[in-house]
């Protein structure tokens, strides 16, 4: 019977590690998903970098209340997994984009950055770019002026050219 306990009790402190280490994290309904798609999900979310796990719901919410995210503890009934990141926004584009394909895969709730997020606050996440697509318009935005100013002079030249 102590065995069993200390292994509760060492599952509860890899959960608050796990919370305490991500930025982000997703909870899942993964209820009606087969083995394959299951399978197909944690492959996604292993080479991106997200940790996918399942675990009993009062072990989480344990950790959740020795972390200080017992916000999650409404969230946390029936089947649900955990996806880990160690940014804001890839679990929540993995598993938003997963959900897309797959509709038995529903999204409950999340934290981003020790904050609570709804399944449209996650799912508003998940649709943004990505940080080099962010970086690209950031980019496009700043070389607009320059573009223009270029154009400006390259008119006035031409226009020079054809008076004279």
């Amino acid at each position: 019977m102590a065995v069993v306990r200390e292994e509760k009790v060492q599952t509860v402190q890899e959960i608050a590690s796990k919370f305490k280490d991500a930025k982000s994290v997703v909870l899942a309904d993964y209820r009606g998903l087969t083995v394959k798609q299951v399978t197909e999900l944690r492959k996604l979310c292993r080479e991106s970098g997200v940790d996918f796990k399942v675990y009993k719901n009062k072990l989480a919410q344990r950790a959740t209340s020795e972390v200080g995210a017992e916000g999650l503890n409404e969230f946390l009934a029936g089947p649900t997994a955990f996806a880990f990141a160690q940014d804001e926004i890839t679990a929540a584009k993995i598993v938003a984009e997963f959900a897309k394909k797959n509709d038995k895969l529903e999204i409950k709730a999340g934290i981003v950055d020790g904050q609570v997020m709804s399944e449209a606050e996650i799912k508003a996440l998940a649709s943004l770019p990505s940080r080099e697509g962010l970086l690209s318009m950031l980019l496009s935005v700043l070389q607009a002026p320059m573009r223009n100013f270029a154009l400006a002079v390259k008119a006035v030249s031409e226009q020079k050219e054809q008076e004279a």
